[in-house]
């Protein structure tokens, strides 16, 4: 099965994925996460003004099959999470990169390790096998 990667998005080795937009982003978990998961039926998120450092884990995913820690692409400050997800959670499946968008970010100096959509495809291929 083929997973949708938009070349205009940053991925993670842990499977987010990242929207850099200036000094502000929107985070959300790949088409490949929600795949893996399965049914989504339990999201996670922290409160409005966290701040996080690059890695550290934010939140949570619960689907039928597992349970899955959600881990900062990039350091910064919450300033908006995506409530439509707690009553919701279902979303992440239909649309990960759109509707399923799960915390907007004031991001911090210094971007982390990540990848472009071709290298985490060649990532997600390598780990499927």
């Amino acid at each position: 099965m083929s997973f949708n990667t938009p070349s205009d998005l940053q991925y993670t080795k842990s499977h987010e994925w990242i929207r850099i937009e200036g000094d502000e982003a929107v985070i959300g978990i790949t088409d490949y996460a929600q795949d893996a998961l399965g049914d989504v039926v339990y999201v996670e998120l922290p409160e409005d003004g966290t701040r996080y450092e690059a890695e550290a884990t934010f939140g949570a995913v619960e689907s039928v099959k597992a349970a899955s820690d959600l881990y900062m692409p990039v350091g910064g400050e919450i300033i908006e999470i995506n409530q439509k997800l707690i009553d919701e959670p279902e979303i992440l499946n239909s649309d990960p990169y759109g509707e399923g968008w799960m915390l907007k970010i004031k991001v911090a100096p210094g971007v982390g390790a990540l990848m472009s959509a071709e290298a985490y495809e060649k990532f997600v291929d390598e780990i499927k096998h």
